[in-house]
């Protein structure tokens, strides 16, 4: 398999230089485990680690390696192992919020990036048409999606119970303006085709979406067999038992590159990029239009926002969701201001002890 099949692309060529200079060669993360990743190489699968270096300089979370990333890495070929260098920089990157320890971030809990997929051109957002279909959770994802720096497109699944799908078609269309939105049956492979136009050979895509949706079904019929497990959902929630447990990325021959992800529970964006601007565009094209700039959108006078709720053209759950994904902006902007300056301090504080250290050794420096 070459590195053009694996998604390898220009950027990663000029990101490379420096690092094929030293020997190293490139390789793309296709799973997280516990204490190792698995490498996919021009040459063949590897089972690498990062070495301690790398270790020792990751001052985030984020920085470690994660399904899709490319890295540099020194193989050991007739082992079947390497041992990963260094990132290279991410095209785009779909993350949410994680907090790692101490508790809740109100409580004093360290706040950090989580990557769950790397250098991503598509996100297909799932969602079935049963119990499952849940406009406002919708928004959220398409919202973090446009953040990511891929382009959404919501994937409508299980039509096969339902009489008429275009009114779900409308509702999505009404709350992802020109976003792609494509009606498949997973179980009954039928709209599998419609695939083909979002998703091309050395691109790749990720699957997003709850528990039960059908994501490994549909991967399934693009693959043409049954590799990733399944399993038949709850009846009184919709809901399937995670049968997808870790993050995995899988080379559809002749096709593009897909990544499969563990059902989200629930899932809230770590950047507060414009995504939020082109997810509720019409209510921010209304704002414009409300008699006060600084209009809250509740009882002042001339306020379009209200008046297109009173005129029905404006759902009220949709300027809820709006509102709520807003304070979750600024307070994660606020937590990184406040990490910022933490870090800056720290090394301030570390620079200033090393000068003292000098100076007690050598006087002359003062």
């Amino acid at each position: 398999m070459d590195l053009i099949q694996l998604g390898w692309h220009p950027f990663f060529e000029a990101c490379f230089d420096e690092h094929k200079q030293n020997g190293l060669v490139p390789g793309r993360i296709a799973r997280e485990n516990r204490n190792n990743y698995l490498i996919l190489t021009a040459d063949g699968d590897l089972l690498g680690e990062v070495s301690g270096k790398f270790r020792h300089n990751a001052s985030r979370f984020g920085d470690f390696p994660a399904v899709g990333d490319w890295v540099a890495l020194s193989p050991r070929f007739d082992e079947g192992r390497g041992t990963i260098q260094a990132v290279l920089p991410r095209r785009t990157k779909f993350s949410r919020k994680a907090v790692l320890s101490g508790g809740m971030p109100e409580t004093g809990g360290q706040l950090e990036e989580q990557v769950m997929a790397a250098n991503i051109d598509t996100a297909f957002l799932v969602t079935g048409l049963d119990n499952e279909f849940n406009p406002r959770r919708l928004e959220r994802y398409v919202t973090i999606a446009w953040d990511s720096g891929a382009a959404p497109v919501v994937i409508l699944n299980k039509i096969d119970l339902i009489d008429d799908p275009d009114e779900y078609v409308r509702t999505v269309e009404e709350i992802a303006v020109g976003v792609p939105v494509l009606t498949v049956s997973a179980l009954n492979k039928t709209g599998l085709n419609s695939f083909a136009d979002h998703f091309k050979p050395g691109q790749t895509a990720v699957f997003l979406g709850s528990s039960g949706t059908g994501k490994s079904t549909i991967i399934n019929g693009l693959l043409g067999d049954e590799r990733q497990l399944t399993r038949e959902v709850r009846e009184y929630d919709s809901r399937g038992r995670h049968t997808t447990t870790s993050r995995e990325l899988i080379v559809i021959p002749d096709s593009g590159i897909v990544i499969d992800t563990p059902g989200l529970r629930e899932i809230a964006a770590f950047d507060d990029s414009d995504g939020l601007s082109k997810t509720f565009d019409d209510i921010e094209c209304l704002a414009q239009e409300c008699r006060f700039n600084d209009c809250t959108h509740n009882t002042e006078p001339g306020c379009a926002v209200r008046k297109a709720i009173e005129e029905g053209r404006l759902s009220p759950g949709r300027l809820e969701n709006y509102r709520k994904m807003q304070k979750e902006a600024a307070y994660l902007a606020l937590r990184r201001d406040q990490r910022a300056r933490i870090k800056e301090t720290e090394k301030w504080k570390k620079i200033t002890k090393m000068i003292r250290v000098r100076t007690k050794i050598d006087p002359k420096l003062k």
